[in-house]
């Protein structure tokens, strides 16, 4: 189910390749059940609700899942890379159309 925290698939589609090159290396014990894209669906649900990890609605990945993934990109510091990155994404757009100049 999608939600208006859900990226979009414009969206998943700029962030995607951008994951192996920040997100910290896992040890592979096992493969993941959930794509990235389900976990960070999570992540911008909580973030944008306020809600406790605990209430994540039924159809996202179980919240521990979901919580141990943010802490350790937290931890890691692959969410202020990404949002970095992103940003400077967006500056160069700016720069480059005719409206963006001040």
């Amino acid at each position: 189910m999608a939600y208006s925290s859900s990226l979009s698939d414009s969206e998943w589609e700029l962030l995607e390749p951008l994951l192996p090159k920040i997100l910290p290396l896992k040890n592979k014990t096992r493969p993941l059940e959930w794509s990235y894209r389900d976990l960070i669906d999570g992540m911008l649900y909580r973030l944008k609700n306020g809600c406790n990890w605990e209430d994540l609605p039924q159809d996202f990945p179980p919240y521990s899942t979901v919580f141990w993934h943010y802490n350790q990109w937290l931890q890691a510091g692959a969410i202020e890379k990404l949002m970095t990155l992103l940003h400077e994404r967006v500056r160069a757009q700016v720069k480059k159309s005719p409206n963006g100049q001040r």
